[in-house]
């Protein structure tokens, strides 16, 4: 995936075009849009379009190029519907970047090195040309790598040194939170079916798939047939191998085990009537019928603390940390001074702080 920047946003981001310029003292040129400043130091158009085009890049995993940003209607929603949370995320990296230098903390040439010596190695890129050709793409410079390995470098630092020392879970904490959660800790409903399935030929007219009245009457005649065959005692997998329009006539109709979850509610509803080795009637589907035998249903089961003591620490673990984030953020955020060149962007960065509140509680 490759597209400029610069050139994908152009059309968009006037919306939340600036006054506030930065020009050079020689010749007058406007060289940057500064759209905000948070203590001094500035975030700028071509910043925020960066962040923007990473993030569309990732949700829509797709090329973008400037003319369907500009004009097309879904990813201009999609646009607007991530800004407020760029602009949070923006803003608050900042801060964290500034108190981790305020603190002192540098990215030193041996820790870079040893990062990007991984980075190569993991990736596949040790060949230089392609290491090269593989910036290049991405449209960035080893010194624009480091700088953004330079900007989680100081981000972890000064959040393990914010919060790190308040996120040690007990294991009564642990156990605490387990008892109080033990249905996220079972093993999921599971059910195990066997099936039978009776085609309808389907025909196309004027490009339009269909089927004739007369096959749909034939397959439902011939589903119950076989369902009389079953009633009359005969064996399910053997019907299913022999008769069975369905590639699961080569396992004997078995289906599954499958997640009770993922089936639908007509289904789930179905079989919660039924009792193992109990068989459905033949059902209409969107091509033909169908007929289920319930093998066996396995309702969900507890695990034993012991058996999740990891996972629940983990749950544990990360909503501590979310909670002690949230609140070192707004204690930084109240003591920010965050100057606005722009009203627009500045109720958008509002719906940002508001949307999270809202995604916390």
């Amino acid at each position: 995936m490759k597209f400029s920047a610069r050139a994908a946003l152009r059309g968009w981001t006037t919306i939340i075009a600036v006054t506030v310029i930065v020009a050079s003292p020689l010749r007058g040129e406007i060289i940057e849009q500064v759209l905000v400043k948070v203590n001094g130091d500035i975030i700028t158009k071509t910043d925020l379009e960066a962040r923007q085009i990473a993030a569309i890049r990732q949700q829509m995993n797709s090329r973008v190029d400037a003319a369907a940003l500009k004009n097309d209607a879904e990813l201009r929603k999609t646009l607007l519907e991530i800004t407020p949370q760029i602009l949070v995320d923006t803003i608050d990296e900042l801060l964290l970047i500034q108190i981790g230098r305020e603190k002192g903390y540098k990215l030193s040439d041996e820790q870079f090195k040893s990062w990007l010596e991984n980075l190569r190695k993991e990736q596949n890129l040790q060949d230089e040309q392609k290491f090269q050709g593989a910036l290049k793409q991405e449209g960035m410079t080893i010194d624009d790598l480091r700088k953004n390995v330079e900007r989680q470098f100081l981000r972890s630092r000064v959040q393990q040194d914010e919060i790190g020392s308040k996120l040690t879970i007990t294991e009564e904490e642990a156990r605490q939170y387990y008892l109080a959660h033990k249905d996220e800790f079972a093993e999921p409903a599971t059910v195990t079916l066997r099936e039978i399935f009776t085609e309808i030929p389907t025909t196309t007219q004027k490009g339009q798939a269909g089927t004739k009245v007369g096959e749909d009457d034939e397959a439902a005649k011939k589903a119950a047939a076989i369902s009389a065959r079953i009633k009359a005692g005969e064996d399910f997998a053997k019907l299913a191998a022999e008769v069975s329009d369905s590639p699961s006539k080569a396992n004997g109709g078995l289906i599954g085990p499958l997640p009770l979850s993922d089936l639908s509610d007509t289904l789930r509803q179905t079989i919660s009537t039924m009792k193992p080795g109990d068989v459905t009637p033949p059902t209409r589907t969107a091509t033909g019928f169908q007929i289920l035998k319930l093998e066996s249903l396995k309702p969900a089961t507890p695990q034993p603390f012991e058996s999740v003591r990891d996972l629940v620490a983990d749950r544990v673990y990360n909503a501590r940390q979310d909670a002690e984030l949230r609140k070192f953020f707004a204690r930084v955020r109240s003591r920010a001074i965050i100057e606005w060149k722009n009203q627009d962007l500045k109720k958008l960065y509002e719906q940002g702080l508001a949307e999270r509140a809202t995604a916390s509680n």
